[in-house]
């Protein structure tokens, strides 16, 4: 069964990384938009950004933030896990440094980006409840299987430690 997916990452960074989890055919996510596209988005400014956020995240399920390098420094990251969490979506983070980008090159592997979010005024670090996943693998190949044999076991497993939080 494909889930129904918010996808969040560093664009300009992980795009390629982010097109091979969605090829694996676990997911359907937002369609990633062509830097012309997003560059339309971002002209209208952050009442825009967030409005296509809002839009996109309509009718998911769960929230998945691809976690590059630099992903935990980006400000609409943080935008999308705290209105994927307010909207009650299922969260999750999956390190995918080690997947390959277009020059064949893996990267750094990137901080939680939860860590820096409380719930429950403060009694609580996201970064202790949302499961974050780091493939075990060196070699891309094999950070690719990991992740595609476990991506809808993982999404319903946020989906079902989201429902124990209230909103």
């Amino acid at each position: 069964m494909v889930r129904r997916v918010y996808q969040s990452f560093h664009y300009a960074r992980d795009a390629h990384r982010v097109a091979q989890v969605g090829q694996m055919g676990a997911i359907e996510g937002q369609p990633l938009l062509s830097l012309n596209r997003w560059e339309e988005v971002t002209h209208g400014g952050d009442r825009a950004i967030k409005r296509w956020i809002h839009k996109e995240m309509q009718g998911k399920s769960c929230l998945l933030v691809l976690i590059g390098t630099y992903t935990s420094r980006r400000q609409w990251v943080d935008y999308e896990i705290k209105r994927g969490w307010e909207k009650g979506l299922g969260v999750l983070g999956i390190h995918i440094h080690g997947l390959k980008n277009l020059q064949g090159v893996q990267s750094q592997k990137g901080s939680n980006p939860f860590s820096k979010f409380t719930i429950d005024s403060g009694r609580w670090s996201l970064g202790s409840i949302v499961p974050v996943h780091d493939p075990p693998y060196k070699r891309s190949k094999f950070v690719y299987n990991n992740i595609a044999e476990n991506l809808d076991t993982w999404i319903d497993e946020a989906i079902a430690i989201r429902r124990c939080y209230p909103r």
